[in-house]
């Protein structure tokens, strides 16, 4: 239906009526909701001519300015405001902050943190305070800071999972006393060791699981794990070990090993966890054929090609290769054939299971060492880090020169880490050297105790220091005593003499005997010994010396020999002369890294004094692992000679006397001349000597890896001979029997590495033997270090 208005106007429908009647509504309910509801934060703005800060007492104004970010006059947003507040709270200053817009001025309420009164730690019962006082940086008298305090829980707790306990837990809590001082205490819930119950390998063929785990530094926990410390999991240990596990592999072959996983799982309990290696082991190479080419032509390949010492056949290791590689380069060296390089090219036959490897000398990039830049060592000298480089600023960079420099640094054993690393210097042919260490303590103080069932138990106390004052230098003190003898000593050595590649060594020693083993006399002899020491090569070295030697014999017994009698009354003698040594020591570092020998050649010249003699002694010893380097077969020859110069007779405190361990199943001067006339038979020494050991070490396959006990067996056979007195009897008439009379015994050893150090046992019998030997038939020794 339609209305009209009477006037002529326009029809209104009753759709159009209520469709104004809605618009009217809510442009009053949008105008109402405007009038209500405040201003958006981030439309409003503000603007301080003044910053006023109250509440800071340590805290300076202008560091509380630099937080807030804002400048006097400057226009900011409410959320510029509250990022400055948020700048303010992050910087760890305050405790509490509060920040009030008051017109033109902002009023900023900052409450300080408190400044430590005390640190303790309680709870702690497996490590000390001081060791754990030793990791964490809040101190007393220093500004409380939540932060740091966390970062020390965080440290206290890596502590403890160094030791073993995964499952301890940190809390920092503060005390307030009063004026604004607070104590820190970190509570400390240690929890318990987790003990790693079973270590465990997959996909090991070539190697048993009792092989692989001797290998690595983890070991299993056992019956005596009280005594055994490296059965808790430490993840730092397991990172290790994988390591050890490739250089286990490597070292015999097998080119492809892998560790696809390591994986942990705990007991129920969690106090103990099965460590599991998954391998791939491949197989195992050897060395093929070894040639050496160069298209240089002032290199003479077959000259190089002599350098090669490998066999082919021989099984593969990396060592070999590298000391390969050392030889050719230096010779190069020696040739003054500057940046050559010897470039490995390796070629994998995988049918024979080879690897033919051609050594290519080739000419290397044009590159120096700029500099040598050495931090960390706060205690060591950089002069005895830079002696281990054999190059110098502006010599020829040769990456494998400076690999061997890194290798000899840790060699040092003055560090926990060793980084070596290079970087471009100040042009593309220079390079930067950088040496980043990180010190270990270098002094040991070690006791030791021994017992023998001749002589009973001896004690022995040595102090030494590996790095003194931080020169690289050596000091060692050391005090013996037991079986009626006591002895001290005293070393220095300074490796690297006036800076040259010469140690200088200076000893002394007092030994004074009372009665001792199988003599009833008594002895004083001292020694004066400077020395220097050349090396000749890699492994040999030319040691001289001179030595001032004063021997004494007193309170020989009634009932000894004429010739001991005789001895006494020449009183304080004096000796003096020089010497030399020749060493030749592969064992470490050799071409072989399975076998090596060690030659050792004396000789003494005393030609000034009452007597007149030379002393000359031999050391051979050759080592060699076998089977898969679980058994080590060693093999020592030793003897020495004592001749008598213009007709002088020897002394006792001068010939030679055979220790329990040279000729084991004998005592200390048990064999040997002997006055058969008189009733003490006192042992009289011999002017000559010569003695064989040979000896096996094995793993004890009934006992775990993880209590450290090996086994060995041992056959010694020797003898000790040669008098220039032979007048014994108490009236000097009888002779006395100074024949050379082979002696020889076998016998088993215990090896027990325990935290307190490593304990030796050995049962000897003697096969071949003399009536008035003295025999010994059980030693036990043990030393150790704290």
């Amino acid at each position: 239906m339609t209305r009209g208005d009477g006037r002529g106007g326009r029809a209104v429908t009753g759709t159009a009526v209520g469709a104004r009647i809605r618009s009217l509504f809510i442009i009053l309910f949008v105008s109402l909701c405007s009038i209500a509801m405040p201003e958006r934060a981030d439309a409003q703005s503000y603007r301080f001519s003044n910053v006023r800060i109250e509440g800071n007492e340590n805290i300076e104004a202008a560091t509380v300015l630099s937080y807030l970010g804002i400048a006097p006059g400057e226009t900011v947003s409410a959320g510029e405001l509250n990022a400055a507040y948020q700048r303010l709270v992050a910087s760890g200053l305050f405790e509490t902050v509060e920040l009030e817009p008051a017109g033109g001025t902002l009023v900023i309420r900052v409450t300080e943190w408190p400044v430590i009164r005390e640190v303790s730690i309680e709870g702690n019962k497996r490590l000390d305070d001081d060791t754990l006082l030793a990791v964490i940086q809040s101190q007393p008298a220093r500004v409380y800071s939540p932060s740091v305090a966390e970062a020390d829980a965080a440290a206290i707790a890596e502590a403890y999972l160094a030791a073993g306990r995964l499952a301890a837990s940190v809390t920092p809590k503060i005390i307030r006393p009063s004026n604004n001082r607070v104590d820190l205490v970190f509570e400390v819930a240690e929890g318990g060791v987790t003990e790693v119950e079973r270590l465990s390998f997959v996909g090991n063929r070539a190697f048993t699981d009792r092989q692989l785990r001797r290998a690595l530094e983890t070991k299993q926990a056992g019956v005596l794990r009280a005594l055994i410390r490296a059965d808790t999991l430490v993840p730092d240990r397991l990172e290790f070990d994988k390591q050890k596990l490739r250089d286990f592999y490597l070292q015999r072959g097998y080119i492809d090993f892998r560790i696809l996983s390591v994986t942990s799982e705990f007991s129920r309990e969690r106090n103990a966890v099965f460590v599991t290696f998954t391998l791939h082991e491949g197989q195992q190479f050897r060395f093929g054929k070894l040639t050496v080419s160069s298209d240089l032509p002032e290199v003479d390949v077959e000259r190089y090609q002599r350098e090669v010492k490998i066999r082919p056949g021989k099984v593969y290791t990396p060592q070999l290769l590298e000391a390969t590689i050392t030889r050719l380069e230096l010779l190069a060296t020696q040739q003054g054939l500057r940046f050559v390089r010897v470039e490995p090219r390796v070629t994998r036959n995988d049918a024979e299971l080879t690897l033919d490897v051609d050594f290519q000398l080739v000419r290397g990039p044009r590159v120096f060492i700029e500099r040598i830049d050495i931090e960390g060592n706060t205690t060591t000298l950089d002069r005895v880090i830079r002696r281990q480089f054999r190059v110098a600023e502006g010599d020829p960079f040769n990456p494998r020169e400076i690999q061997a420099a890194a290798r000899r640094i840790r060699e040092l054993d003055y560090f926990e880490t060793v980084e070596v690393s290079t970087e471009e210097g100040s042009g593309p042919d220079q390079v930067i050297v950088k040496v980043k260490v990180v010190e270990k303590p270098t002094g040991s103080l070690s006791f030791g105790a021994s017992y023998t069932t001749g002589v009973g138990i001896g004690l022995n106390a040595s102090l030494t220091e590996r790095n003194f004052l931080g020169r690289g230098q050596t000091l060692e003190f050391s005090v013996q005593t037991g079986g009626g003898t006591q002895s001290g000593s005293f070393s220095f050595l300074e490796p690297a003499f006036l800076g040259r590649d010469v140690a200088f060594g200076l000893d002394l020693a007092y030994t004074q005997t009372d009665n001792a083993s199988n003599s009833s006399y008594d002895s004083r002899i001292g020694v004066f010994r400077p020395s220097l020491t050349f090396p000749l090569s890699e492994y040999a070295d030319l040691g001289l010396r001179a030595t001032v030697r004063a021997s004494e014999m007193r309170n020989v017994s009634p009932n000894s020999s004429a010739i001991l009698t005789a001895e006494q009354g020449l009183g304080m003698q004096y000796q003096f002369g020089p010497g030399y040594t020749l060493s030749f020591d592969n064992r470490a570092g050799g071409l072989n890294p399975d076998a090596g020998v060690l030659v050792r050649f004396n000789q003494d010249f005393y030609v000034a004094g009452e007597q007149d003699f030379i002393q000359s002694t031999l050391l051979f010893v050759a080592e060699r692992k076998m089977l898969t380097r679980d058994v080590t077969f060693r093999a020592v020859l030793e003897g020495g000679a004592l001749y008598s110069l213009s007709g002088d007779v020897t002394k006792a405190t001068e010939r030679f006397f055979l220790s329990a361990n040279q000729l084991r199943g004998f005592d200390v001067g048990g064999v040997g001349p002997r006055d058969l006339n008189v009733s003490n038979q006192d042992a009289l020494g011999g002017n000559y000597y010569a003695v064989a050991r040979f000896e096996v070490e094995f793993p004890l396959p009934l006992l775990p890896d993880e209590y450290g006990i090996s086994g060995g067996a041992f056959f010694d056979v020797g003898s000790l001979w040669g008098l220039d007195n032979t007048a014994g009897g108490p009236a000097g008439a009888n002779p006395v029997d100074d024949s050379f009379h082979l002696r020889s015994s076998i016998g088993l050893s215990v090896f027990w590495e325990t935290p307190i150090g490593p304990l030796r046992f050995n049962f000897s019998k003697p096969l071949v033997k003399q009536p008035y030997d003295r025999e010994r038939f059980f030693d036990l020794t043990v030393s150790t270090e704290f």
